[in-house]
């Protein structure tokens, strides 16, 4: 989508006040602007990671969105936790703000970036804010063209100066990953009227860009730069769709429709944020949000995070009087993602869990053979990569040319199995006591310098292993308790404390844990990007309210990831991905688990939702109220 343009200059570059006649080949033409080293690009209504975006200019509406929706009615949606907070870009209660605000499950109902996802798509963006782009091929830099119609919700228009003090409070007031843009940015500047450039630095990835283009926009004259880092529950003036409505703190978050929405025509936003009014709610924990749906109380249910409950929940507790008289349905909705990866995750900034070796051994432990029979009836498929079923997956691929270059500055880092892509976890024979298998870490410990002595594991110094598994819900404890049982067997003692969701998000913002059960890979994708360095990479390590929860800090995994943002060719990307799942594999952060095919979600019926379900499954902020 992006084009070369024509410019003025010396050594027989094209001028635009050339001779008519035709201009010569655009291949030409582009060989000869490379040789004067310039370039240009057109603006474009959309952006891909790779390739051109797959919508064309003149599209009316994003697929899986209903441009036909009626709009009207309420939703309320159930969560589990707390907030106490309104401002999601600050570092003080990053973990308890309030949901709805910026949201990739609900919907941005206040703030807005300058371009908008097509979940879709891979990667793909879409003018918002920004009705139009322009980017060389070089990503060297990136100009937006802002939508003149473009208002915050008190009617002020959205301007260039508003994207500059983004950019300014948050290097200054906000938190990681928004406070740390501009460090790859050289230039910043309003280059006409409705015009703001970001030129780039040395720092920069091909990536950059779109991260850029991703990040919400704040008004500068709804907010003090001195104050922008103190929690608010004031309600904020946003560009978005809802605005918020009456607040309760730890309880109840309200949000009405703003009947002045300037976007509402925007084609990206057709068929989106069809409600007249949303509630969002907060319970304690999983149990009291689902009896909540159960109640009534809130009209849609996948989970506590709403990414998809399991299908064992789907076929077994929706045995009460509204799901048998049919007014609540439960439905399965397919993915073209890899399933989100979910585990014990280790929190390695600990001396016990220092040890890679240590860290394959304890993920040896875990029955799945004997969960999946015994705890959800056979309809789980353990998870044993990072990218599992697609072809960013190492599993089943032997490491190419391309990858061993990555690697051969951290030899050893990777075992051969995993090299070879032959690698799986154990398997049991799911009676619960295994022997082969319990042979087989032993021997791992040992080689670790670990033994056992008086019935319990030891290091070294005769220090006995053991530690604290902290979970939120019923199910979690029923894992919990069944990775616990095998320790035993080996003399690793390991408690389990269950803990409220508010009490969970303030232990892992200060990363107060020992194991925890969790996502890894959160919401998953066929694009990873920048957000990996977020989740595994040396700078995040030990940056307060980070997502590298385990504390990962591998030169190699920062290699891979740097391979993988500035990879150019779609096979250099696919090696630089695959190099880091090995990895990730290899280091056995976390004891992964299992997944089920697709996302299941519960809804009243008064609800509806369109035909056809996006890659990235069901989006809630495409769904309607029917009409009575």
């Amino acid at each position: 989508m992006l084009q070369i343009g024509r410019l003025d200059g010396p050594h027989g570059c094209p001028t635009e006040t050339e001779s008519p006649l035709k201009r010569l080949a655009a291949a030409f033409l582009a060989s000869l602007l490379a040789g004067c080293g310039l370039a240009s690009a057109q603006p474009v209504h959309g952006i891909a990671m790779h390739g051109d975006p797959a919508l064309p200019a003149n599209y009316d509406h994003l697929p899986y969105a209903n441009p036909d929706a009626p709009k009207g009615g309420e939703i309320t949606y159930c969560v589990v936790g707390t907030f106490d907070n309104l401002n999601p870009f600050i570092i003080k209660s990053l973990r308890t703000t309030a949901r709805g605000m910026m949201d990739t499950i609900f919907g941005n109902f206040v703030f807005e970036p300058l371009m908008t996802r097509n979940a879709d798509e891979p990667f793909g963006l879409y003018g918002l804010l920004a009705e139009s782009v322009e980017m060389p091929e070089d990503r060297s830099w990136i100009e937006f063209h802002l939508n003149p119609q473009a208002k915050w919700s008190d009617g002020q228009p959205v301007t260039p100066e508003d994207v500059l003090f983004t950019y300014d409070v948050f290097t200054a007031k906000g938190r990681p990953p928004y406070s740390d843009r501009m460090a790859r940015i050289a230039k910043l500047e309003k280059t006409g009227e409705h015009s703001v450039k970001f030129t780039f630095n040395e720092k920069a990835d091909r990536e950059f860009p779109l991260i850029v283009a991703l990040t919400p926009i704040v008004p500068a004259h709804a907010f003090d730069k001195e104050t922008f880092d103190q929690t608010t529950l004031k309600p904020l003036i946003g560009s978005g769709p809802y605005i918020v409505d009456k607040v309760v703190p730890g309880e109840r978050i309200s949000f009405r429709r703003n009947p002045d929405y300037w976007g509402r025509d925007v084609p990206a936003k057709r068929g989106f944020d069809n409600y007249d009014r949303v509630d969002i709610l907060y319970f304690l924990n999983a149990n009291s949000q689902f009896e909540a749906f159960k109640k009534g109380l809130c009209s849609a249910y996948a989970g506590s995070q709403y990414t998809g409950m399991g299908p064992l929940q789907a076929e077994r507790e929706f045995d009460f009087p509204a799901a048998r008289e049919g007014k609540v349905v439960v439905r399965q909705f397919e993915l073209g993602i890899p399933p989100v990866v979910t585990g014990f995750l280790f929190n390695t900034r600990l001396p016990k869990f220092s040890d890679p070796v240590v860290r394959r051994a304890l993920a040896m432990l875990y029955d799945f053979e004997w969960a999946n029979t015994n705890l959800f009836g056979g309809k789980f498929t353990r998870t044993t990569s990072y990218w599992q079923g697609s072809e960013l997956s190492a599993l089943g691929h032997p490491a190419s040319e391309a990858e061993k270059k990555l690697l051969a500055p951290f030899p050893g880092r990777v075992p051969p199995d995993v090299m070879d892509g032959t690698w799986r976890p154990p398997v049991t024979d799911g009676s619960g006591q295994d022997r082969k298998v319990l042979r087989a870490a032993l021997d791992l410990f040992q080689s670790a310098g670990y033994h056992i002595d008086g019935g319990a594991m030891r290091d070294k110094a005769g220090n006995p292993l053991g530690f604290e598994i902290l979970t939120s819900s019923q199910e979690e404890e029923r894992l919990a308790a069944l990775y616990q049982r095998t320790l035993g067997k080996l003399g690793i003692a390991a408690s389990i404390r269950a803990l409220d969701g508010d009490q969970i998000q303030s232990r892992k913002q200060r990363f107060d844990f020992e194991v925890l059960i969790g996502a890894g890979g959160f919401n998953n994708s066929l694009s990873p990007g920048f957000e990996q360095i977020g989740r595994w990479g040396s700078e995040a390590a030990n940056v307060e309210g980070s997502f590298n929860l385990a504390g990962v800090a591998d030169p190699a995994i920062d290699a891979a990831i740097e391979a993988m943002l500035n990879a150019r060719a779609k096979d250099d990307y696919v090696a630089a991905v695959r190099v880091l799942d090995r990895l990730l594999i290899s280091g056995a952060y976390m004891v992964t688990m299992q997944h089920a095919a697709g996302q299941w979600i519960a809804y009243w019926t008064y609800l509806e939702h369109p035909d056809r379900t996006p890659l990235f499954g069901y989006q809630l902020a495409t769904w309607w109220r029917k009409k009575n």
